[in-house]
């Protein structure tokens, strides 16, 4: 697909569209390229159970091929995936098994390894898979080259995740159209490749730790906390060219904007790839030829960040609209705990606390972190309930220098007495977390009459994911 209204004047940039295969992601291929190549190798029994873990693409896609072939499947997935993922596979017959999202995506793989070993179920192991990387190479590559040719593309920009697509296309492009320069993006908190430190590995396949760079970031699929073996090998055999660090908020503002100015609807994760597709278009020379993948569609992210701030109410245009004329009108409304320190704190470090935490224009501020999802919650509250606020993000740019985010956390966590993020303060008073402060703005124990503005819950603006009880352990 062209890209007719965003690229810069003089180069012709394109995307390939994977939300028309059947699933509505790429990961269709390579599905359907696993679980023939386990059939073909007699590795995959009839009827045997197939199990993955990932972070939704790739199980939504498998459960089309088990469907059709009639494999039972497990999914295991952390729990802070978008509810729309977990939806679709459990409509689709799958089971789906949930890990804590503090173990991230090395222990849904984890658990999937341990599952597979205690069931002798199939494990699809799409993160070190030769199919996956093979299933690219004969069907994403040899159709990119139909389209332009050897030598008719200047720049091929893809996502990195698992590392199969980046590995197949670029190896067959390296080959057949070898002044094609490959470009792989990856989030720019967590530029695990980019960092030149190796991933240890378990003998099973699964990482010993999180990768040290690793950062929450908001690109659901694209870069779990370790390097997958696929992704490590397209690296080190010269297959990826340019490594495009992508901000997650650029991630964002390119996916609204292919939806606003060209109609084309992709997730965070495309959105990441064609922010680096417009920072290459913008250094190319004229005449450059620029192909972006875009892996899947954006309605697999309707509960996640993009669209946070998109507002199932009516807006005050909207609903200005709606009362200029007069018929069918739709006339719908539009506790201070200060903990004792824990132990003895230097001066001058709750002097920096303090400094932060206390201020006048703002009675509420929080301390939190970048992409966590707890830490949008009480903004996205206070922004609707009109209550002024500032946040600080204790691993934001403005942190990072002389490691003062860290200090600022180990301070906070010596006097209020915990480590977890985020905490608000109410009045330069520490508060609690995101759950505590909402659940007492909804229980009316903060004197402020602004809350009443907002409509629905305040505890409805934690993450979708979380849940009032677990079960047991």
């Amino acid at each position: 697909m062209r890209i007719n209204n965003l690229a810069p004047e003089g180069v012709d940039l394109f995307v390939k569209q994977e939300a028309f295969n059947l699933l509505g992601s790429v990961k269709d291929r390579i599905a359907l390229g696993i679980i023939e190549t386990a059939e073909r190798n007699g590795i995959l029994r009839l009827g045997q159970t197939v199990i993955e873990a990932t972070s939704g693409k790739t199980g939504i896609s498998l459960a089309l091929v088990c469907a059709q072939k009639g494999y039972p499947l497990v999914i295991v997935m952390a729990e802070s995936f978008s509810l729309e993922r977990r939806k679709l596979l459990r409509f689709m017959g799958a089971r789906v098994v949930l890990t804590l999202a503090a173990d991230k995506g090395s222990g849904m793989l984890a658990k999937a390894v341990e599952l597979a070993r205690e069931h002798g179920w199939f494990l699809c192991r799409q993160f070190d898979n030769p199919a996956n990387s093979d299933t690219h190479a004969l069907t994403t590559a040899e159709e990119i080259l139909a389209d332009f040719g050897p030598g008719g593309l200047d720049y091929w920009v893809s996502g990195v995740g698992t590392g199969g697509t980046v590995k197949g296309v670029a190896s067959v492009l390296k080959a057949c159209s070898p002044a094609t320069r490959i470009i792989g993006c990856e989030p720019k908190n967590a530029h695990l490749l980019a960092s030149a430190l190796t991933q240890a590995m378990r003998p099973d396949g699964v990482p010993a730790a999180s990768h040290r760079v690793f950062a929450p970031h908001p690109m659901q699929g694209r870069r779990p906390d370790f390097i997958p073996q696929l992704a490590a090998d397209a690296l080190s055999e010269g297959l990826i060219d340019e490594i495009e660090p992508i901000a997650g908020k650029d991630a964002i503002l390119w996916s609204r904007r292919l939806a606003a100015d060209e109609g084309i609807f992709c997730g965070t994760s495309g959105g990441a790839t064609f922010a680096g597709a417009i920072v290459v278009a913008h250094r190319v020379p004229k005449g450059s030829r620029i192909l972006a993948m875009l892996p899947d569609t954006g309605e697999r992210y309707l509960s996640t960040p993009p669209f946070a701030d998109i507002s199932e109410e009516m807006s005050a245009d909207e609903h200005a609209i709606s009362v200029s004329t007069p018929g069918h009108r739709f006339n719908g409304a539009a506790r201070v705990a200060i903990t004792p320190p824990q132990r003895e704190v230097p001066a001058k470090d709750v002097e920096a606390l303090n400094s932060l935490v206390i201020d006048p224009a703002a009675p509420v501020v929080m301390l939190g972190l970048e992409w966590c999802e707890f830490s949008w919650s009480v903004p996205r509250f206070l922004t609707g309930a009109g209550i002024p606020f500032r946040t600080i993000d204790l691993d934001g740019r403005d942190c990072r220098a002389d490691r003062k985010g860290q200090k600022l956390r180990w301070t906070l966590r010596q006097m209020v007495g915990f480590a977890t993020l985020p905490q608000v303060f109410l009045n330069g008073c520490q508060f609690g977390g995101a759950t505590e402060t909402l659940a007492a703005f909804e229980a009316g124990e903060v004197a402020d009459s602004r809350a009443a503005r907002v409509a629905k819950s305040a505890m409805s603006y934690l993450p979708k994911w979380v849940h009032p009880q677990r079960p047991a352990a």
